[in-house]
């Protein structure tokens, strides 16, 4: 197996409200990346998987936890400070708002170079523009757009700029949040297939964010299901849509949608009942258990831990705490 590119450690991450109450939004999350691989993260909305982003990519500072690159611990200070240039290289991310994230007054041309220019790299190609060409027609998008700002450009080529300039610095990381959320179906599937074959042309370690199962099954090697802060399931791609572990996994798979109406009918729907708990105060136990169907008075008290139950297989639940 490929060695660890990414390790994530015991990561924990709250925010304040006010004086005293506190939303915890990632709580001691552990995984590992591998050099070439590409890591799905799914779960709802606020179970903490653009913290986690931000979190690798020293946008936000945890309270706790180790996350290590290359062996390099980032959330030490003097650790990052002494490998700020490779750090800063060799880690790139696609934000989820390409509107937002691309500097309105700047041209494609040089919102595509500003990277290398920040870094003092030499531009492979002669001169900032001629790779700035280079990585727009490698994303799909002719050179003519370069001398455009963000504003003149749809969604989908403002999200294949914001990849292009990611790319510009040839990463060994790539962490995607939710890259595709804001835009079309159509649209999304573009991306999608782009990032595909990135990954596969390139060598690409990628860490996908997002919130649609069903998308995050095409591109992902592992999947790691998050749950109000806490990583539920961990799996291969294909055996967690073969075999899911955890309840909230399989209500997820259960609602997504297939194309064959006949069989869409026939499959088991699994409908959660009551209220998502509020991250600032989260149950005693599992934070699932509130909405689980087959929750004992165990998982109301003690909050499961990650266990492998098959190999290469993780799941958080009192069910598999004999296996």
């Amino acid at each position: 197996m490929a060695e660890p590119l990414l390790e994530v450690r015991g990561l924990t991450h709250a925010f304040p409200l006010g004086r005293r109450a506190v939303l915890r939004a990632v709580d001691h999350v552990s995984f590992t990346l591998r050099r070439g691989e590409v890591l799905g993260l799914v779960g709802e909305s606020g179970s903490g998987k653009s913290t986690i982003a931000r979190c690798v990519m020293n946008l936000l500072r945890p309270q706790s936890g180790q996350i290590l690159y290359r062996g390099i611990d980032i959330c030490d200070r003097r650790a990052f400070r002494a490998n700020r240039r490779t750090l800063q290289a060799e880690r790139q991310i696609i934000f989820q708002d390409s509107g937002s994230s691309l500097n309105g007054r700047m041209r494609v041309c040089d919102i595509i170079a500003e990277p290398m220019r920040i870094q003092h790299v030499r531009p492979p190609r002669g001169s900032y523009r001629a790779e700035a060409e280079f990585q727009m027609r490698y994303v799909g998008l002719d050179a003519g757009y370069l001398d455009k700002y963000p504003g003149e450009l749809s969604g989908g080529q403002r999200q294949r700029v914001a990849i292009a300039r990611a790319l510009s610095m040839e990463p060994e990381l790539l962490v995607a949040d939710e890259p595709v959320a804001s835009l079309d179906v159509s649209i999304q599937a573009q991306i999608i297939n782009l990032l595909i074959k990135l990954q596969k042309e390139r060598d690409l370690t990628m860490l996908f964010i997002a919130h649609d199962l069903s998308m995050v099954k095409h591109i992902s090697d592992r999947i790691a299901v998050m749950y109000l802060g806490n990583m539920v399931e961990l799996s291969p791609s294909a055996d967690l849509y073969k075999h899911p572990l955890h309840p909230y996994t399989e209500a997820l798979l259960s609602a997504v949608p297939i194309a064959d109406p006949q069989a869409s009918r026939q499959r088991k729907k699994i409908m959660l009942t009551g209220d998502v708990p509020s991250p600032t105060t989260p149950p005693a136990g599992c934070r699932f258990s509130g909405r689980c169907s087959k929750c004992s008075e165990i998982c109301r008290t003690q909050r499961p831990e990650l266990k492998e139950v098959e190999p290469g297989h993780f799941v958080a639940c009192h069910l598999y705490n004999n296996r």
